[in-house]
């Protein structure tokens, strides 16, 4: 049965998603989400769901409530399953109690999924626990958007105290707990995108927190936090303490094969701008590999250099009369990448280069006589010449053919600048190509402000040419040398 989900996203941090709001969504046939709600969730849902923004601000509402609440009746009475994507928890000033009013008047179905509300969020990612026996026994949950409905006289009572939505008004707050007995000295802290890489926290006393405020030019949305706990954030923070927090690092790599690289950097803190540089198309013209496919009995070896080319090999056998019961030839890998997708097909690797290029390809086949040998090299459509006319130097019959084509993505231009515009800290280079087509997007000059993070010495060399001078190499030619080699470079520069 279709219905409408008030879901909570959570506070920012996108993984931090209930599994039931992920199953929700993707199977969405509309999407209504906040402001707060992290905009990655909106990839779940499948491609042919409506995505409506109506989230409020301060100053700006691209949908009152009233409306937001008709356009979750509307599309309920007409069968479609709704997800109204809440940041935080939809029951915790996230107005879906005036949601679910609404629904139920109109006979609507409905579910509420629960969320995790942003004071866990900031108690989780500050070091600042809402509750500990040797301090505080109690929490206070506080709207701040209109301060002379609230009694400040009992909140301020109160151990722990959260005010949401209070920021623009902390000083006026500030003032009406203290004259009602708290202490001007007890800690208290204002926390901003809470849980994401851009977290920001102001840490003071309640008497200098406004002060404090003011002169880092906190802006909303921002949460405070009262009470002694607070005094416990030196000693539990690890979020603000990982590695790469706070550094901005796009990654280039194609769309569909970013997460290798832009996983890890995420769990070590980084803030991850995805702007892919190359599109990994099928081959212009799959006669040549077809032809290949076809007498696969009759090659000695098979020699992959990426991980793409084994894919696109693999769909062509599919698609082909021929399987791998035809395949007798020796298999080699240039690099572990490649050799684990061989593997994900229960293709065994012979031979895997030491160094990940053509050149470590040549050093591991050194041993191996090729006199004679047929060889058949699946790849993309422009790459180096090294690795065939080396082997054919050494006697072998070497078939090139085209698999996979690699192209710049449409608009690349006006996609760079608003990613440089975040002004990176680091911006990652996965192969030539990807600092080719860049690099013929923008001029090198954007890129001056920025450490490019190169895999290997072929795509440093590229990048050279290019007219870039500030390169960080990857001492492993592999995304997780690319992430060790930005750990070291910010651990040291820090």
């Amino acid at each position: 049965m279709k219905k409408v989900y008030l879901a909570g996203a959570g506070p920012g941090d996108p993984e931090l998603v209930t599994l039931k709001t992920r199953r929700v969504l993707e199977q969405a046939d509309s999407v209504l989400y906040d402001h707060l709600a992290p905009v990655e969730l909106l990839d779940i849902a499948p491609p042919s769901a409506e995505r409506v923004y109506v989230g409020k601000k301060k100053s700006e509402h691209a949908a009152t409530q009233d409306e937001i609440c008709g356009m979750l009746v509307e599309r309920g009475r007409r069968g479609l399953n709704v997800v109204r994507l809440k940041g935080g928890d939809p029951f915790i000033f996230g107005r879906g109690g005036e949601e679910a009013e609404a629904l139920a008047n109109a006979g609507v179905p409905f579910e509420v999924i629960p969320g995790v509300t942003t004071p866990l969020g900031i108690a989780a990612y500050t070091g600042v626990p809402l509750t500990h026996r040797d301090h505080t026994s109690a929490v206070t949950f506080v709207t701040g958007h209109d301060v002379e409905k609230i009694d400040w006289a009992k909140v301020g009572t109160c151990e722990t105290i959260v005010v949401f939505m209070g920021l623009s008004h902390i000083a006026d707050i500030a003032d009406r707990i203290m004259a009602a007995g708290r202490s001007p000295d007890i800690p208290a802290m204002a926390v901003r995108w809470a849980t994401r890489p851009d977290q920001q926290t102001v840490v003071g006393t309640l008497a200098s927190l406004p002060g404090l405020i003011a002169q880092r030019a906190l802006r909303p949305p921002a949460t405070i936090v009262i009470g002694e706990v607070v005094a416990l954030r030196d000693k539990l923070d690890w979020f603000e303490k990982l590695p790469l927090f706070g550094r901005r690092i796009i990654v280039t790599r194609a769309r569909e094969q970013s997460a290798a690289l832009a996983a890890p950097l995420r769990r070590l803190g980084a803030s991850v701008i995805e702007l892919p540089a190359i599109r990994i198309c099928p081959a212009s013209n799959y006669g040549p590999l077809d032809s290949a496919i076809e007498s696969l009995a009759a090659y000695d070896w098979l020699i992959f250099t990426s991980a793409n080319g084994v894919k696109f090999f693999l769909d062509r056998l599919d698609k082909s009369d021929i399987d791998l019961r035809q395949l007798h030839s020796r298999i080699c890998a240039i690099g572990p990448a490649t050799r684990d997708a061989l593997r994900a097909a229960h293709l065994k690797t012979d031979v895997m280069a030491a160094e990940y290029v053509a050149e470590g390809l040549l050093d591991a086949l050194s041993a191996t006589d090729l006199s004679g040998a047929r060889i058949l090299i699946a790849r993309a459509a422009v790459a180096r010449d090294i690795l065939p006319q080396a082997l054919r130097a050494r006697g072998a019959s070497v078939d090139v053919v085209e698999a996979y084509r690699t192209l710049a993505p449409e608009n690349l231009p006006a996609r760079a600048a608003e990613a440089l515009a975040t002004k990176p800290d680091f911006v990652t280079f996965t192969s030539t190509s990807t600092a080719e087509n860049l690099l013929s997007a923008i001029p090198a000059s954007e890129l001056r402000d920025a450490e490019a993070v190169s895999i290997g010495p072929v795509t440093t060399a590229a990048l050279r040419r290019r007219g870039i001078e500030r390169i960080i190499e990857a001492s492993e030619y592999t995304s997780a040398g690319i992430v060790e080699a930005i750990c070291a470079k910010a651990i040291i520069g820090a």
